[in-house]
């Protein structure tokens, strides 16, 4: 057999998945496992949501759609951007995508060079730091401090700026910590980007799930027509994470080279699913506020119940549903305390170190799941500690 490309052992993969794949493996043999390590809610997906999705199929809507998207998706989209970012994209700055996932790719692949610095988040999501490697590119980690609810401020942007910095990555509400960057960080990043004339992507697919603070969008400083990508998608406020559907919007220009990969790689986005988003953002959205109000709970829930954990310190996250705790008191590390938590507690958590060096001495816990399982899990934890 021929050799894989070299380019292989740049890409990094999402510790989740090992984990479920252990925890699978130990319910197989008896062992019952409270799941804390998927970020996907819990709950289904909108009545409504689902009605388009048959009806599309009795109509038809199983062949090729546009690459960019339907028209009248894109204009969803746009509807929604005004309502909750200010600004009112055109049609022509939307490309619809199977997930998030494929729009943060396009924009790094048409974007990233090899030997280019982009600055991102740490502790944060595996793939913008991982796409950026694989690209040849390097990623540039600004660490996320505990004393500062876990924000990247523009102080701390504006250090790792240099003359191969191409673009910064934010994600607000941030995965794994839960915090949520205030209008002055956004303001202060997206001052360095215009200063310094780099791509600012936003991944903001958390950003209806929020609670004691404000979403704010850098899209808004320039309508997504100069240098930021707006990236959001409908797993997380609309319980869709099978659909895979999610979006960008950013210039015109970056749009159509996002266009060229996705011709050449899904082709198109499916049909039916993209009826199914138009009745998510233009029906009503009282599935979305039910699960968020459920998710507050579950937050107040969960710190109170891991504050009162000995070596534990949890701070009360202002978005998504992840919390994020300090468990250095255990003396333990992160993989240690997450591998006994699995294997002795019947836990699944992830390790901090899942997101990046930075997250050493901490642990995540999604609280997609029940109230009862939460106090269950907490139970458990003060059993073992």
């Amino acid at each position: 057999m021929k050799p894989f490309a070299r380019s292989l052992g740049r890409i990094g993969t999402e510790s989740a998945f090992e984990v479920l794949a252990r925890c699978r493996e130990l319910e197989r043999g008896g062992k019952k496992i409270l799941h804390f390590e998927i970020g996907e809610p819990d709950f289904p997906s909108p009545p409504h949501v689902v009605e388009a999705t048959k009806r599309a199929l009795d109509q038809g809507y199983t062949h090729y759609t546009p690459p960019q998207g339907l028209f009248e998706l894109q204009e969803a989209v746009c509807e929604e951007v005004a309502r909750s970012r200010g600004f009112r994209p055109k049609p022509d700055q939307v490309l619809m995508g199977p997930g998030g996932k494929p729009i943060i790719l396009y924009a790094i692949l048409a974007t990233i060079e090899e030997g280019d610095e982009v600055i991102v988040q740490e502790p944060a999501y595996p793939m913008y730091a991982s796409i950026v490697n694989y690209v040849g590119g390097k990623a540039v980690p600004v660490r996320l401090k505990e004393e500062n609810d876990f924000r990247m401020t523009a102080e701390d942007v504006e250090g790792r700026v240099t003359g191969r910095t191409k673009m910064i990555v934010i994600n607000s509400p941030n995965n794994p910590t839960g915090s949520v960057l205030s209008k002055d960080d956004v303001s202060g990043i997206a001052d360095i980007a215009e200063d310094n004339d780099l791509w600012l992507l936003s991944d903001e697919i958390y950003n209806r799930i929020i609670y004691d603070a404000v979403h704010f969008s850098p899209a808004a400083r320039d309508a997504a027509a100069e240098r930021t990508i707006l990236v959001d998608g409908f797993s997380k406020a609309y319980a869709m994470t099978g659909y895979r559907l999610g979006y960008g919007v950013g210039p015109k220009e970056l749009i159509g080279k996002m266009v060229l990969l996705a011709i050449n790689t899904i082709s198109c986005v499916t049909a039916f699913v993209q009826m199914a988003g138009i009745a998510a953002l233009r029906g009503p959205q009282d599935s979305t506020e039910a699960m968020v109000r459920e998710f507050r709970a579950r937050r107040d829930l969960i710190v109170s119940g891991l504050n009162g954990v000995k070596g534990f310190r949890c701070l009360n996250p202002k978005g998504a549903f992840y919390v994020f705790p300090n468990i250095t008191g255990t003396g333990m590390s992160s993989a240690k305390c997450s591998k006994y938590l699995l294997e002795d507690g019947g836990i699944a958590v992830l390790p901090g170190t899942a997101f990046g060096a930075a997250g050493e001495g901490y642990i995540r816990f999604s609280y997609a799941t029940s109230q009862d399982r939460i106090r269950e899990m907490v139970e458990k934890l003060k059993a073992l500690f």
